[in-house]
């Protein structure tokens, strides 16, 4: 039995590939891994044969566990068996809430650590041949989620409609993708290009682009769907579809 302990871990953005070395080494340490529905399951390769396995997956408009069921899970397993790692997508410090789940289980007696993970704020936009910044194109970026805990349309969005000079990466934002394109476009913005990309990193990786005021119809037409991100300025001029094209070559290879 070893000493109840928990590790956050990032799976990163869906290529498991791009999975780190240490959170591999971690993985397989684990007694217990909990992994959300946007952890690659293939990760689980790295898993000793007799670790437990529990998917605590959190989805929008589907029954899940709620957080403080997985809270609850975590100090149980700990207790019982010793090491949980928590396998989060993405990076868990990136409204990823992994901080929580840390502070949780500290304040339970669990001895804590985090390995972070590749974000898709980064990632699935550079897949798809789009830095978030580029001389020339962009200052800087900023990363940002869509709404707030009460389910209104966060400040930030409205912030970043207004001071547009930068590059918007918005996470879990699809939902209010109309909300959000009318923020920008009542600042003026209606013609700014933008992308979305749904499953970045990922064989069946798929992307729209054009004028932030025709996203919504875009999107629509395409049937995108979650998990996906919003990238508003310029620099998706610089977008290549045909690097999402090769994808499911190179997964094969």
């Amino acid at each position: 039995m070893t000493t109840p302990r928990l590790t956050v871990l990032g799976a990163g953005p869906g290529d498991p590939e791009l999975l780190t070395l240490k959170g591999a080494r971690v993985l397989a340490e684990a007694d217990v891994i909990l992994y959300d529905a946007l952890a690659n399951r293939a990760l689980l390769q790295h898993a000793r044969p007799e670790a437990v396995l529990v998917p605590v997956g959190k989805r929008r408009g589907m029954r899940s566990h709620s957080q403080d069921d997985i809270n609850a899970l975590i100090v149980d397993y700990a207790r019982r068996y010793g090491h949980v790692v928590r396998l989060k997508g993405g990076d868990p410090f990136v409204f990823g809430r992994g901080r929580e789940e840390m502070l949780y289980a500290e304040a339970h007696g669990l001895l804590t650590d985090y390995v972070p993970g590749i974000s898709s704020a980064v990632a699935a936009a550079g897949a798809a041949g789009i830095p978030v910044t580029h001389r020339g194109l962009s200052e800087g970026f900023r990363v940002i989620t869509a709404t707030t805990a009460t389910g209104e349309l966060a400040g930030s969005i409205r912030e970043a409609a207004r001071d547009a000079r930068g590059t918007t990466v918005i996470l879990m934002g699809l939902g209010e993708l109309s909300r959000i394109v009318r923020a920008f476009c009542e600042q003026g913005h209606a013609g700014m290009p933008a992308a979305i990309i749904q499953n970045g990193t990922l064989p069946h990786a798929r992307l729209v682009t054009g004028p932030v005021a025709e996203l919504p119809a875009r999107a629509a037409a395409a049937e995108i769907g979650a998990p996906a991100i919003i990238i508003i300025g310029e620099v998706t001029r610089l977008a290549t579809p045909q690097k999402l094209a090769l994808l499911p070559a190179l997964y094969a290879a």
